[in-house]
């Protein structure tokens, strides 16, 4: 016997209905399930007592984030010049060929620049932790203007002093900028 009609979908009059719970049997407790913690949970408690992450973690952080910005910039970028760069007798196949083919390219060039851009940094920056034993500004600014001078270097000594200067300022911005985060944006 089916509980519900023929056709209409609805129960059986006189028949109510009750939500499922597919957990009733197994006596967990849910509620407690999805309590998550508030703080970082570590394996070993060595790793707790770290105030800052490891140098792969940096590494891969870094590395990771700038390859990833710079491929969804590039990409953009390239898929705008793709655009621009269509021509009035393309057919539609051409001209999307036009706009991916630009757009990967575009993305891939920048995408590996800041991923290189990254690992300088991160390297930098772990080596300048692990050398003076705290995780502080000054290790940021020193790691931003040392990627700039290091990632130019090959472009002359006057460029790789602009690079450099620029790369401590934007490493001092993003950490003063990380803090005012921090300190105002309730999260």
């Amino acid at each position: 016997m089916s509980t519900f009609g023929p056709s209409s979908g609805e129960p059986e009059e006189g028949r109510k209905t009750r939500p499922y719970n597919p957990y009733q049997d197994l006596h967990v407790p849910i509620k407690n399930l999805y309590d998550l913690p508030t703080s970082p949970e570590y394996l070993f408690h060595e790793e707790a007592l770290k105030p800052h992450r490891s140098w792969g973690e940096n590494l891969q952080y870094y590395t990771g984030s700038g390859y990833l910005a710079g491929a969804l910039a590039g990409g953009a970028r390239g898929t705008l010049d793709g655009l621009r760069s269509a021509e009035p007798g393309d057919s539609l196949k051409l001209r999307v060929n036009r706009v991916l083919n630009s757009g990967g390219q575009a993305g891939r060039r920048l995408g590996n620049s800041l991923g290189i851009v990254g690992l300088i940094f991160a390297g930098l920056e772990s080596g300048l932790v692990h050398w003076r034993g705290t995780d502080d500004l000054l290790n940021s600014v020193a790691a931003g203007l040392g990627t700039g001078a290091l990632y130019k270097a090959a472009a002359g000594p006057r460029s790789a002093a602009i690079a450099g200067a620029i790369g401590g300022i934007a490493a001092a911005a993003a950490v003063a900028g990380k803090q005012a985060v921090k300190r105002y944006v309730p999260i």
